[in-house]
C-alpha cells in the first residue's frame, strides 16, 4: 500500500531510521523526531539530499508518555495526516548493571515496550480514525526466544512484538497496516565495541529490507530473512543448552 501523507521517524537520530527515512524521503514531506532537534542539520541535510519535499525536526521525548499525545496532534495540524510512522527508537542498555540495578532494568523496559506502547496507541488511534496509515515496528529476533545473556532487553522487546502482532490483527480491516521487523544483530552505534553474531548485518541493510516489506505490503521482516528458519530451529533447544547461548 503506497501513501503519500508525510513520514514522521520518531527517532530521527537512530542510523537505521534515518537510513530508512532516506529511502522513504522522495517526493514526500519528512519530520525527524529526536530529543535536541535543534542538532539534526546532518540528518536533515541527508533526507533533504535522498529527494524529500521538505524535512523538518521536532523535540521527542519517547520517555514522556504525556507528551505523546499533543506530539501526534501537532504533527497532523502542522504537516498533514502521517501518512508512516516509523518507530525508531529505543536503548540496549547494560545486562550486568540490570541484574543488580532495578531502576536501569525498568528504564530498559519503559523505553522498549511501554514508551512504545504509549505511542503506538496514539498512532493507531489516530490513523485508525482517517482510515489510512502504516506504521513500522522495530522488534528483534532477541525477543523471539529470550536470551539469559540479554534478559531484560529480550524481554522488552518479546512483549513489544506481542503487542504489535495483536495490534495488527486489530487493525486488519481498517485501512491501517502494522509491519513488524525484526532484526538480528546490526553492526552500529548501539553496539560499537560488540563482537558481530553471525548473520548481522548494517543499519543501510536493515533499512533496505524495511522499505521492500512496506513496499510489498508485508506484516513481518526478518532481517536478514535467514534468521527465521535459524529461530524456529532454535526454539526447539533444550533449556540447559539455551541458557548458555550467548547475546
Amino acid at each position: 500500500m503506497e501513501d503519500t501523507g508525510t513520514v514522521v521517524i520518531f527517532g530521527g537520530r537512530s542510523e537505521i531510521g534515518l537510513e530508512l527515512a532516506t529511502r522513504l524521503a522522495p517526493g514526500r514531506t519528512v519530520v525527524l523526531a529526536a530529543r535536541e532537534a535543534d542538532r539534526l542539520a546532518d540528518e536533515v541535510a541527508a533526507v533533504r539530499a535522498a529527494g524529500a519535499s521538505s524535512v523538518h525536526t521536532v523535540e521527542f521525548e519517547a520517555d514522556d508518555l504525556g507528551s505523546h499525545g499533543p506530539l501526534v496532534d501537532a504533527l497532523i495540524a502542522d504537516y498533514g495526516p502521517i501518512g508512516t510512522a516509523v518507530l525508531a527508537f529505543g536503548i540496549l542498555g547494560d545486562q550486568a548493571r540490570a541484574e543488580a540495578d532495578a531502576a536501569h532494568a525498568v528504564a530498559i523496559v519503559h523505553t522498549d515496550y511501554v514508551a512504545q506502547i504509549s505511542l503506538l496507541t496514539r498512532l493507531a488511534e489516530t490513523m485508525r480514525a482517517a482510515g489510512r496509515g502504516r506504521l513500522v515496528v522495530f522488534s528483534s529476533v532477541a525477543g523471539v526466544r529470550v536470551r539469559r545473556a540479554n534478559y531484560v532487553y529480550g524481554s522488552a522487546k518479546a512483549g513489544l512484538d506481542g503487542f504489535a502482532s495483536g495490534l495488527a490483527d486489530a487493525l486488519h480491516g481498517t485501512g491501517v497496516t502494522l509491519l513488524i521487523v525484526r532484526p538480528g544483530f546490526v553492526i552500529g552505534r548501539m553496539t560499537d565495541g560488540m563482537d558481530p553474531a553471525p548473520l548481522s548485518s548494517t543499519p543501510a541493510q536493515v533499512a533496505e529490507a524495511t522499505a521492500r516489506a512496506l513496499s510489498r505490503g508485508r506484516r513481518t521482516a526478518w532481517v536478514p530473512w535467514a534468521l527465521r528458519p535459524v529461530f524456529f530451529g532454535m526454539k526447539l533447544l533444550p533449556q540447559a543448552v539455551w541458557r548458555r547461548m550467548p547475546r
